[in-house]
C-alpha cells in the first residue's frame, strides 16, 4: 500500500472532510478521494460514511486509524535516524498542553530548544488534559503535558508537583490568618473548570465539605468571577503565577497537590526529537524548581 494513501486516511479522519484534507497536504480532492478509494479496495471494507457535511469513520475506519498512525508516526521516527546519521537534524515535534504549562514552561522550553535544533519543526495544540492524552494515543501528538492519574497504556514521567489554593476576593482572610480550614469557606460557593473536579480539586472540597459549585471555562475567567465576589476560586500554584486580578490566595491547611506529567509514546516509538525534548525538558525543571 502507498504511504500516501495513509496520509490521506489519517487526515481525512482528522480533517472530516475530503476537500480540506486535500488543502493541507497541497493535493487536490480527487487525489484523496483516489487513495482513499484504492485503500478501502484493498482492505475490503469502507473506512468513512459520506454525507452532505462531509465524512465519518466507520466502525472498521475507527478500528485501523491507530495503527495507521502508528505506521506514519514510525516513518517519521525512520526518516529522523537517518537524518542524524547523516549528521542533520530536522523533523518536526508535537506538543500538547494545558494552559498554565503553555503560559509558564513552554515558551522558554520551545526557545531552548530551537536553539538547539534550529532545523525541527515545532508546532502546539492546547487543550484539557483528557483531550492531550487522547491525542497522543491517537498519535496527533508527540509529547503531551497531563495531570495524574493517567489510565491510557503510554509512557508516563511524573514532572512536578503542583500545590492547590483557595482564591478569594480581596480582604478575605482565614480564621487564623494563614491557611484556609474547613469553616472559612463550606458555606461558600466554589468556581472551578469541569475538567479538575475528578481530580485533586475535588478531594479538596470533599475534604471540606463544600455543597455549591460552579463552573467557569478557563482559569482567568475564574479569577475574574472570584474579583467580583461570586465565590471563591480553587487554583494550582502554576496556574496563578502569571494571573493578575484584585484577588487573594491562601493554601488550605490540609495540603493538596496535582501532579503535573509527561505523556509519550513508548519509547521504542519516540522520534529523536521526541527524545531530545524530553532530556531538555527534565533539564529545565531541575534547573527551575531543583
Amino acid at each position: 500500500m502507498s504511504n500516501f494513501m495513509y496520509q490521506a486516511f489519517s487526515e481525512v479522519a482528522k480533517q472530516k472532510a475530503f476537500i480540506t484534507a486535500a488543502k493541507t497536504l497541497n493535493v487536490t480532492p480527487s487525489a484523496i478521494s483516489h487513495s482513499i478509494n484504492g485503500l478501502e479496495k484493498e482492505l475490503g471494507f469502507a473506512l468513512f460514511f459520506r454525507n452532505r457535511n462531509g465524512v465519518q469513520l466507520t466502525s472498521a475506519g475507527e478500528k485501523i486509524l491507530p495503527i495507521v498512525r502508528e505506521i506514519l508516526n514510525t516513518e517519521d521516527k525512520l526518516t529522523e535516524e537517518a537524518a542524524q546519521i547523516k549528521g542533520l537534524n530536522q523533523g518536526h515535534l508535537r506538543i500538547g498542553a494545558f494552559s498554565s504549562v503553555c503560559i509558564n514552561w513552554l515558551p522558554d522550553l520551545i526557545n531552548s530548544f530551537k536553539k538547539s535544533y534550529p532545523q525541527i519543526e515545532v508546532t502546539v495544540m492546547q487543550g484539557n488534559f483528557n483531550e492531550v492524552v487522547e491525542q497522543v494515543k491517537l498519535g496527533e501528538l508527540d509529547v503531551g503535558f497531563s495531570a495524574l492519574p493517567i489510565k491510557e497504556n503510554l509512557e508516563i514521567l511524573p514532572l512536578y508537583r503542583d500545590r492547590i489554593y483557595c482564591v478569594a476576593p480581596k480582604g478575605f482572610v482565614p480564621e487564623n490568618k494563614q491557611t484556609v480550614v474547613p469553616k472559612d469557606v463550606s458555606d461558600k460557593p466554589f468556581i472551578l473548570q469541569a475538567i479538575d473536579y475528578d481530580r485533586d480539586t475535588k478531594q479538596a472540597l470533599d475534604d471540606y465539605s463544600v455543597k455549591t459549585i460552579q463552573y467557569s471555562i478557563d482559569d482567568a475567567s475564574i479569577i475574574a468571577m472570584v474579583e467580583a465576589g461570586l465565590g471563591l476560586g480553587i487554583l494550582p500554584e502554576l496556574a496563578l503565577q502569571k494571573l493578575s486580578g484584585n484577588v487573594v490566595f491562601y493554601p488550605f491547611e490540609e495540603e493538596y497537590y496535582r501532579t503535573i506529567a509527561l505523556v509519550t509514546h513508548t519509547k521504542a516509538q519516540q522520534t529523536p526529537s521526541t527524545q531530545a525534548f524530553v532530556t531538555l525538558l527534565q533539564e529545565y525543571l531541575c534547573k527551575r524548581y531543583g
